[in-house]
């Protein structure tokens, strides 16, 4: 349940480097290594990537957002689901109550007194 929570809360971003239409880099963590098409738009004498041309390169950076509201307010909830989440706890708590008066029957009995000891007697030990 921990895990699931976890998962639905977390946020992430993965980036992405296309040159062309090919995918060169993928990272989730961090920044993506380009292709090196940037030192080659510099260079008059490419063939690939001019100042004329468009850029080949794109940069895609897609996020997922996780969920970020998890506490639900008890009065938004109707009134069946407010009875029924109120008689849910009242339940669980009983179930840890422990029974108040205890049942002593031997509260008037004294134990007779001890004349020897049998165990030793006997060398009989619980080990």
């Amino acid at each position: 349940m921990a895990l699931i929570v976890l998962l639905s809360t977390v946020s992430f971003t993965v980036d992405s480097h296309y040159c062309g239409d090919t995918l060169v880099d993928s990272s989730l963590f961090g920044h993506v290594e380009t292709c090196g098409m940037e030192v080659q738009q510099n260079n008059a004498f490419s063939s690939e990537c001019n100042i004329s041309k468009k850029d080949c390169c794109s940069d895609e950076q897609v996020t997922i957002k996780g969920q970020d509201t998890l506490k639900t307010s008890f009065d938004k909830l109707e009134r069946g689901q407010q009875l029924f989440v109120a008689a849910f706890v009242h339940t669980y708590i009983l179930l840890f109550v422990e029974p108040q008066a205890e049942l002593n029957s031997y509260k008037d009995y004294t134990p007779p007194p001890l004349v020897r000891d049998i165990q030793v007697l006997d060398q009989t030990f619980l080990i």
